[in-house]
């Protein structure tokens, strides 16, 4: 006999006998009815647990990844009358001018484990909002008085296109770079005290002391990194198997145990005058003399980009080392400053006259095959033809690298904690870009021997033919002759920088060589953004606090909530039914047995037991 009770909402009970299950025909319509009703209900509650969870966990992870997509390749103008999108505003005061970069972001999903989902802000012709002034705020050192002046019109830009009412709550972030820095304390100071005392004069965004400043290379380089990653969703943490992962051991949790979360790329820039790398050091690093560990303070950046500074998922340690004179064009003035001091030299020791006449000129293996060039110093004029060679150029420019013999070092010597060549990924932009794609065409997924091999054909090339191949445009459109004669000795100094210098093997497969992400350009301003609001979402987090903190459960919670009351109002019905039918039951056994009963309670006798139906 298998017996079914409830005590909610009211005592009921019924069973059902093993003698009656093979006739079913025999069975009451009410049996038949209660039985069904039940395994509906049963089966309503597994589908709402299992199907709809596994339907909606899909459906959750194919959101995430077409909004990412809707990040990084969203295009369209950006809807200034929506009352939750924010706004944000950085100008990158550089050397050579200053450009002012407008953010904007929807309302955080009050999720802590999520950063804020900042973007460029996009004007009514879909154009991103920015522009950009000369000269460079550093000019303005010995008149700071007029650097407010200098900069309003990048304010008022902004001021146009970010809607009014949202004006007092927009943050505005000025911050200087190379320019500013090699000026005087005194004078940064000065500049800086007029920009904070005549701009919320004439503005009303949120602008404080610590919004205006001059940021470090280390600073700048971060501000990098956080920006790429950014954009190709490194810092979204999902269970998503196609993602490579790495394993962490966040800074100052030595004692807990590591964590996996997804992998970061690595950023390496060579401009015209510096070469700088960033990347992120999973795990904790050891130093071989407390001189490398003083060393490494400077270069090691720990930072956390969440908004509760007791979560750890988003502290990173960056690794940032910037390199004045080894970029690209800085790296030629060297390289042909050693070569007229020592050509000269030679020519006193030897009694020659090698490159001081165009009959005689210095054969320079940097340069292509036949290309003439000419060296101008105190007056004199060293001449060169190049022979196109290589491999001899790389060894000519291996001492310019500056390695010493002390490990875990690069270029000039500097420390630089060791990358895991098999699990890492690196992004190469500017000079990496175009020594691989302006000439060559083989910008993107790099290629150690195969680079070699294009560069080595270049190399050897007349430059007769290069000048023919170039006026019929078969190189990239922004590649000038300038390009074309110093491409030999830019690839020759790419490879070392990144193979001698960096010691990234030759075998290393995951650099890609980019100009932008996505098709736009990435911005370090992208980053500082990124972080320096980072405690923003604090506020909508503590409103929607009872959601709890695990993100699956505030996605599939709307959709749960609403099946769990379906099967509650499933369970209640059904117990109100069953107790109805319990009470007509209990009612037809009273009327059967109520004229016995009277009987017996006439003749003064107390009423009898009768055997009643189940």
């Amino acid at each position: 006999r298998i017996s079914i009770s409830c005590l909610l909402p009211a005592s009921w009970h019924f069973s059902i006998s093993p003698v009656g299950c093979p006739r079913i025909l025999n069975t009451t319509l009410r049996q038949i009815v209660v039985i069904g009703i039940l395994a509906a209900a049963v089966s309503l509650l597994y589908y709402s647990l299992v199907v709809i969870r596994n339907k909606y966990g899909r459906a959750y992870r194919d959101k995430r990844f077409h909004r990412y997509l809707a990040r990084v390749t969203d295009t369209e103008a950006t809807d200034t009358n929506n009352p939750n999108l924010n706004y944000g505003i950085v100008v990158d005061c550089g050397s050579s001018g200053s450009r002012i970069f407008v953010y904007c972001w929807p309302r955080h999903n009050g999720n802590p484990h999520d950063l804020l989902d900042i973007k460029q802000m996009r004007d009514k012709n879909r154009k991103p909002v920015v522009m950009k002034i000369k000269p460079g705020i550093s000019e303005f050192a010995s008149s700071p008085e007029k650097v407010s002046d200098y900069i309003s019109p990048l304010l008022s830009f902004a001021a146009e296109h970010v809607p009014r009412a949202k004006h007092k709550e927009t943050p505005l972030y000025i911050l200087c770079t190379a320019g500013m820095r090699i000026l005087p304390e005194s004078q940064q100071k000065a500049i800086l005290e007029d920009l904070l005392t005549d701009i919320p004069v004439h503005f009303d965004f949120l602008f404080s002391d610590s919004h205006a400043e001059v940021i470090s290379g280390k600073q700048e380089g971060v501000y990098a990194w956080i920006g790429i990653n950014f954009v190709l969703g490194r810092f979204e943490h999902t269970d998503d198997e196609d993602e490579a992962i790495v394993e962490v051991h966040v800074p100052g949790s030595e004692n807990k145990e590591a964590i996996f979360r997804k992998r970061t790329v690595g950023i390496l820039d060579m401009g015209g005058v510096s070469t700088q790398i960033a990347y992120e050091v999973p795990k904790t690093v050891s130093f071989a003399s407390s001189q490398q560990e003083e060393v490494a303070k400077n270069l090691l950046a720990e930072f956390n980009l969440g908004c509760d500074a007791h979560q750890t998922e988003h502290v990173y340690r960056v690794y940032v080392a910037t390199f004045l004179g080894f970029g690209g064009n800085a790296a030629r003035q060297r390289y042909e400053d050693s070569l007229f001091t020592s050509t000269v030299l030679k020519n006193r020791l030897l009694g020659k006259q090698t490159g001081m006449t165009s009959d005689s000129p210095y054969l320079d293996p940097c340069l292509p095959l036949d290309a003439q060039d000419e060296i101008q110093q105190n007056g004199q004029i060293m001449y060169l033809r190049g022979t196109g060679d290589f491999n001899l150029c790389r060894e000519i420019i291996q001492p310019f690298m500056n390695k010493t013999n002390e490990t875990q070092t690069s270029l000039n010597g500097v420390y630089q904690p060791a990358v895991h060549f098999q699990n890492s990924e690196f992004y190469g932009f500017s000079e990496f870009y175009y020594c691989t794609e302006d000439v060559l065409r083989m910008g993107g997924d790099y290629n150690a021997a195969k680079f070699t091999k294009a560069a080595k054909d270049y190399c050897a090339t007349k430059w007769s033919v290069l000048r023919e191949r170039f006026d019929r445009g078969l190189y990239a459109s922004h590649a000038d002759l300038h390009r074309l004669k110093y491409q030999c000795f830019k690839s020759a100094w790419m490879y070392e920088v990144f193979h001698s210098g960096f010691s990234f093997p030759v075998s290393y497969s995951n650099l890609k060589t980019a100009l932008q992400v996505y098709d736009k350009e990435v911005q370090w301003t992208l980053g500082a953004i990124l972080y320096r609001t980072r405690f923003l979402p604090l506020r909508d987090i503590q409103q929607e606090n009872f959601r709890g903190s695990h993100s699956h459960w505030r996605s599939f919670s709307f959709v749960y909530n609403h099946y769990l009351f379906f099967v509650c109002f499933l369970i209640v019905l059904l117990s109100i039914l069953l107790y109805l039918l319990r009470l007509r039951r209990i009612h037809r056994r009273m009327l059967r047995n109520g004229s016995s009963t009277s009987l017996w309670i006439e003749e003064g006798l107390p009423p009898q037991k009768i055997a009643g139906p189940l």
